[in-house]
């Protein structure tokens, strides 16, 4: 699995003109999944990011110390599977995205994804899968973080 996370003040996704997941302050979570992914990347991805420290504390300023996480903060993920995570465009102009698990593998895996997430305590909204999604962030900082569960568990 991949995840870029951001550092947010606020993150929502629409659908179609509706609001389908809005946060304050928190990650927004890009989630892609790959056809070797299962719950072991989930849960180990899971609590990275719930544990993840990220966070000035008040001694810090402007960009000091990052010691604070979600749980200190009271902040919120929003997860919004990205697919085009796994693009790969080292030949021609248009991306290949074979490297991508299919609907019916990732769909289930992110939704395994994000009950371990609220299992770690956190408020977590999503996207919707598999719908054209505009998604809306202030970048906290900005702060942001690739994870690859392939470099951590592989």
């Amino acid at each position: 699995m991949r995840a870029v996370v951001q550092r947010v003040s606020r993150a929502s996704v629409t659908v179609d003109g509706k609001t389908v997941g809005a946060i304050g302050r928190g990650f927004l979570v890009l989630l892609g999944v790959t056809h070797a992914d299962g719950q072991a990347e989930a849960d180990w991805l899971a609590r990275k990011i719930a544990g993840l420290r990220i966070f000035e504390d008040d001694a810090s300023s402007r960009m000091g110390k990052l010691n604070l996480g979600l749980a200190d903060i009271g902040g919120a993920v929003l997860v919004v599977s990205q697919f085009t995570l796994y693009g790969d465009a080292r030949k021609g102009r248009r991306p290949s995205f074979t490297a991508a698990a299919r609907p019916e593998q990732a769909e289930p895996l992110v939704s395994y994804f994000v009950d371990q997430l609220r299992g770690q305590g956190l408020h977590v909204e999503t996207g919707q899968f598999q719908a054209k999604m505009d998604v809306a962030l202030v970048n906290d900082g900005p702060v942001t973080l690739w994870l690859d569960t392939a470099d951590a568990l592989r």
